[in-house]
């Protein structure tokens, strides 16, 4: 069990943290700009949903497929070069894509009209490398984020957990979401080109932060050191050791929905909040806020929260609030209270992530985090690009009708029936006791 702390005693995050916590600033920062730039620029290449979509599922299937790989090698090497490498991989991908919007920007539209029912022919070159480097930035992203993830428990201890990845994700949806969308459509609205620049910098600033962190010692088994490298036998340890457990297993596929089921109506958002919402660059961009106001309140309200009401209800209303969240979304034409409960929504999500992920990191076996971790997000992330894939045939079929309005309405009405499904199925599976009795068991 956990040692407790006495009241006044709490040992400092410390100095290695705090690097931690600033890169992770600044490169969600860049993310944050991005969340404005691509989108508006994808929909000034093509309007078509399917093609807008495609996007999206380039970016989102590795996590289908790369999933598993990357847990073997952050297990395999070194965690904090693995953040280093990709930090500078996405920088690169950044500027490339940078240089080719410079390159096109005469030919592309202005961004404010691109919501006003303007006919676009698609802008083939752009729409390519926007395809390339989502997939690529996609790829560097898994191992990326699962390096970072599995990083945490080699940087802080055990019962510190909670605390440590909560003020990481409050600041992750500060910059993410409140500062870094604002910004985006200032620097998009002086030239298109330079929001990605700018992202550029931020990944390579990131990656020198890292660089100043001082090596952690993590313990390996003697025996895995001397083992030759083989991809098939150890994600095979990983997937039988999460399929074998009695609660992550569940919670893996739990999520999975969840996460499927929120990029149906994802796929082609920029085409709802610009055609539905009649948004402008900078009103997209005032949308994203919703998500660091709650996404903070999430982060430092998350741990209370869950002592106050215990892990399973807190689960229970993150699972209950997305469904009835969606259904009036799908209903609304005001981009207000579309901020109101993305806000309300985020909260939850992040309740929902300070739990789990604590839960991972804390019952996981370190030798095993990487492998069981990427197994955890096979299963919970890899429904994205099968979500998205749908969200965008289905707006895209449905349009066929001569009704625009109702094909972008749909996925979230249907969403929302799909989502109280998943509440009644996943309620009983997800009980506060089941918790604490796989945080018992493992220690």
């Amino acid at each position: 069990m956990f040692k407790k702390r006495q009241k006044g005693k709490t040992k400092p995050l410390g100095k290695n943290y705090w690097r931690l916590w600033v890169a992770h600033a600044v490169s969600n920062l860049g993310d944050g700009i991005s969340q404005v730039a691509y989108p508006w620029l994808a929909s000034a290449v093509t309007r078509s949903p399917l093609l807008i979509a495609s996007v999206a599922v380039a970016s989102r299937l590795p996590w289908l497929v790369f999933t598993l790989p990357a847990g073997v090698i952050t297990d395999r090497f070194d965690r904090r070069k693995i953040i280093i490498a990709m930090d500078i991989t996405r920088a690169f991908l950044a500027l490339l894509v940078a240089v080719a919007v410079t390159f096109e920007v005469d030919n592309l539209p202005a961004l404010d009209t691109v919501g006003s029912g303007i006919d676009l022919a698609t802008n083939w070159f752009l729409y390519t490398v926007l395809i390339v480097t989502a997939l690529l930035f996609g790829c560097a992203e898994v191992l990326r984020d699962n390096s970072a993830q599995t990083f945490l428990p080699e940087v802080v201890e055990a019962d510190q957990l909670e605390s440590a990845n909560g003020k990481l994700w409050s600041v992750e949806f500060v910059t993410n979401s409140f500062v870094g969308p604002p910004l985006g459509s200032f620097l998009i609205g002086i030239f298109v080109f330079l929001p990605f620049y700018f992202d550029t910098a931020t990944f390579f600033v990131s990656a020198a932060l890292i660089a100043t962190l001082a090596t952690i010692a993590r313990p390996v088994k003697p025996q895995a050191e001397k083992k030759a490298l083989n991809f098939r036998a150890e994600i095979k340890e990983g997937f039988t050791w999460l399929w074998k457990h009695e609660l992550l297993r569940p919670m893996a596929i739990i999520l999975g929905c969840l996460n499927g089921l929120g990029a149906i109506t994802a796929a082609t958002f920029i085409l709802f909040a610009q055609e539905i919402l009649d948004t402008s660059v900078f009103i997209f961009a005032i949308l994203g806020t919703a998500g660091a106001i709650g996404g903070t309140v999430g982060g430092i309200l998350g741990p209370k929260i869950s002592a106050k009401l215990g892990s399973g209800p807190s689960l229970y209303l993150t699972l209950l609030s997305a469904p009835v969240i969606t259904l009036i979304i799908g209903l609304t034409s005001s981009w207000q209270l579309f901020w109101a409960l993305t806000a309300i929504g985020t909260c939850f999500a992040v309740l929902w992530n300070v739990i789990t992920v604590s839960l991972r990191q804390s019952i996981i076996p370190s030798h095993l985090l990487g492998r069981v971790n990427s197994v955890y997000r096979f299963f919970a992330w890899g429904s994205l690009p099968i979500g998205t894939l749908i969200g965008g045939a289905l707006v895209d079929l449905v349009q066929l009708t001569g009704d625009r309005e109702f094909a972008l309405r749909l996925p979230y009405l249907l969403v929302t029936v799909a989502g109280l499904l998943l509440f009644f199925f996943a309620a009983p599976r997800l009980t506060t006791a089941k918790i604490e009795s796989a945080r018992k068991a493992a220690n």
